[in-house]
């Protein structure tokens, strides 16, 4: 009766796995035939191919729908993948959140680096806290040789960023947002591409395929200029300015960046010459050109001598701009770099 009893239980017990994993695989099907998907797979198939690619989680909904995206790509295509998150020790429970992730990841089978950040920010949080994050990540893909990172950037961020730019005077890149291919450094490309899609319907694949999804406490901080922004476009939809209004104006903004960026290549050929330890700039030619090629040019040349992922803010080098104008100041610093002006000539080198 004992044997009988047991059989039984093991029997039911088989029933159960049998049926966790057909739901399980009906849930994948339903995200892998989906459009979100194919279209997932069509950009990822132009640009990542059969290389290895890293994939950037924070816990977030669209972090975590990315996840599952990328999973089954990686299933689909025989591509080797990695899921890495970046635990900045913010907050107090910032460790036992990312263990949690960790844990619902693994339950997918997929197994999720945790790299914590040992750098104190006191300032400025989440713009500290994202230089730190994409620097951690370039130093893991330079280990693991992985030339590809993805985000979960989608288009409720577009709009987010669109606003707070728009509430510091940013002239047309800033407006423009973010791209959906861009460099992180000249061997890692990074890709966002889930930038076409609605934060509701990230959810709903995360929630599909993970069977739940986690908030982040710092999202409600009002403390945050992205929170209060986050509210703010609510009584912007009330008002009848509506998320796709803004994103079509993204978009428009974006054309023109592109056509502006086509002329500043012409410049930044012609104005900079590049060394190893010196980076100079033909400033009889650079004044000759309108203020916002000036502040590009410039903003360019900083960033790319400094190898930094983001330029200076944009009133920082208006303000070097002005001085370099004024003869009376020869020598500035900006973005770690020491510019100094001789004749008609800048020189940008590293400050000591």
């Amino acid at each position: 009766q004992k044997q009988a009893s047991l059989c039984y239980k093991k029997l039911n017990m088989s029933k159960k796995n049998s049926n966790v994993r057909s739901l399980k695989r009906l849930r994948q099907n339903k995200i892998e035939t989906s459009k979100i998907y194919l279209n997932f797979e069509n950009l990822l198939n132009k640009i990542i191919k059969k290389k290895t690619f890293l994939v950037a989680v924070s816990g977030g909904p669209d972090s975590l729908a990315l996840t599952a995206l990328s999973k089954i790509y990686a299933k689909r295509n025989n591509n080797k993948v990695t899921y890495i998150l970046i635990d900045h020790g913010i907050r107090k429970n910032s460790n036992s959140e990312a263990l949690l992730v960790k844990k619902i990841l693994k339950k997918q089978k997929i197994l999720l680096n945790i790299v914590r950040n040992k750098e104190k920010i006191f300032k400025n949080i989440q713009n500290q806290a994202r230089l730190i994050r994409y620097n951690l990540i370039s130093k893991f893909c330079e280990k693991k040789n992985i030339k590809f990172v993805l985000t979960g950037h989608h288009s409720d961020d577009q709009v987010e960023t669109f606003l707070m730019r728009l509430s510091r005077g940013s002239g047309v890149q800033g407006l423009s947002a973010m791209k959906k291919i861009s460099k992180i450094s000249k061997n890692i490309t990074l890709i966002r591409p889930l930038l076409n899609l609605k934060k509701k319907d990230l959810s709903q694949i995360a929630k599909t395929f993970f069977g739940r999804v986690i908030k982040d406490p710092s999202n409600e901080n009002k403390k945050y200029l992205r929170t209060r922004i986050r509210s703010l476009k609510k009584a912007l939809e009330k008002s009848g300015i509506h998320h796709d209004q803004i994103i079509k104006s993204i978009n428009n903004l974006a054309s023109t960046r592109d056509t502006l960026n086509n002329h500043i290549y012409k410049v930044l050929n012609l104005c900079i010459k590049k060394k190893k330890n010196i980076t100079t700039i033909n400033t009889k030619l650079l004044f000759a050109e309108s203020m916002e090629v000036q502040l590009r040019v410039m903003s360019y040349a900083i960033k790319n001598f400094s190898k930094s992922y983001y330029p200076p803010r944009s009133k920082k080098v208006l303000n070097l701009l002005s001085r370099l104008n004024d003869s009376k100041n020869n020598k500035s610093t900006l973005g770690g770099c020491v510019i100094e002006k001789s004749g008609h000539f800048v020189s940008i080198r590293k400050e000591n």
